[in-house]
């Protein structure tokens, strides 16, 4: 295992593992050490590879990686498809010190009772849900439990979707550093991006909506879409129950894409699901265990894994280093994923670099 300036009780190596091929087509020249930006930008590239060494990362088997990084590199982006979690692998895991949002965690139904209720749900099963000691047969069912109870408070405490944009106008959810432009620059190559979570597809939404003020042409949802009837209130949910530990890509037909929902037309949806099927090379975000099951399904040829371990780090660094390909350690900047994942793409990490330099996005998330 190699670590890399690890937190506090995990003794590091400082040595930085470089993802690149070591042959003529691949050296860096003294020239691509420069600015890949425009002349007036102050960032150089070794600055930028600076912030590797400042990450918390943990990488298991530094060989496998860097052949499944040659593998996806020399298939072009073409073949390539970005899965991601929602909440805690977008969304920051906390916000101005506390425990940052999820979508779940957002909503205030304007009914104080049932708010009180859920809240207690969460207080019983969220501890439960990341127990290393719970065998997974078991922690499957409670994860079942957790998530159908809840949603049926949803319904029988009349959520409105005018609660729901009103609970994410208040609430203190944010993305990491880095995403808007990793969505932006993927949108651009054309690089298909699944969202996949286990939270709620109406809430992830209008948190895009509100908090991006933007649509994505290459972005898709999949997890628990609602039901309103012709008032706004939830009647039901749509589908198979989608929890953190049943999260598979043969959900995919379930999955709308965003930018139908924001009012950008778009193509039949059953090509779309096909197209995507078609990208056989697969970089997986997330930071739950049962994330590393968003690509079954998915006949992939290379798959690389990050997880983001956010708590518990000397308990679960164990069963998540052998799991995942990556592992970054609790506040560690999603900038550092977005490095790392466009040098599977070769020349489109250089693209990355340069048009990151310009929005100038720094690394505090």
């Amino acid at each position: 295992m190699r670590i890399i300036s690890c937190c506090t009780r995990l003794h590091a190596t400082t040595t930085r593992i470089s993802l690149f091929r070591h042959n003529h087509h691949h050296k860096l020249t003294p020239s691509s050490a420069r600015c890949f930006s425009h002349n007036d930008c102050s960032v150089s590239r070794h600055q930028m590879e600076q912030l590797d060494l400042s990450a918390n990362t943990v990488i298991d088997h530094p060989r496998a990686l860097t052949d499944k990084t040659t593998l996806i590199r020399d298939a072009g982006p073409s073949k390539f498809q970005v899965i991601a979690d929602f909440d805690g692998t977008l969304t920051r895991y906390r916000v101005n010190g506390v425990r940052g949002m999820s979508s779940h965690g957002i909503l205030q139904q304007g009914n104080a009772d049932y708010d009180a209720k859920r809240e207690a749900l969460y207080e019983h099963y969220h501890p439960l849900e990341f127990s290393p000691l719970i065998p997974l047969e078991e922690k499957t069912k409670l994860m079942e439990e957790w998530w159908s109870k809840t949603h049926n408070l949803l319904v029988e405490g009349g959520l409105t979707y005018d609660a729901i944009k009103q609970s994410v106008a208040d609430s203190s959810i944010a993305f990491r550093d880095g995403v808007v432009e990793l969505f932006e620059f993927l949108e651009d190559k054309e690089i298909p991006v699944l969202i996949f979570s286990a939270g709620l597809a109406d809430v992830i939404e209008e948190v895009l909506r509100q908090k991006l003020h933007r649509t994505f042409k290459n972005v898709k949802i999949v997890s628990n879409r609602m039901v309103f009837d012709d008032d706004g209130r939830l009647v039901s949910f749509k589908g198979k129950l989608i929890h953190v530990l049943n999260k598979n890509e043969h959900a995919l037909d379930m999955a709308a894409p965003l930018h139908d929902n924001l009012g950008v037309d778009s193509g039949g949806e059953g090509e779309e699901n096909a197209y995507v099927k078609q990208r056989t090379n697969v970089l997986l975000l997330g930071d739950h265990m049962g994330d590393l099951r968003m690509s079954d399904g998915l006949n992939y040829d290379t798959r690389i894994s990050i997880g983001f371990l956010n708590d518990n780090v000397e308990k679960s660094l164990e069963s998540y280093r052998k799991a995942f390909d990556i592992v970054y350690l609790r506040f560690c900047c999603f900038f550092v994923g977005l490095k790392r994942m466009m040098r599977l793409c070769g020349e489109l990490w250089r693209l990355l670099l340069s048009y990151l330099q310009q929005k100038k996005v720094n690394c505090n998330a």
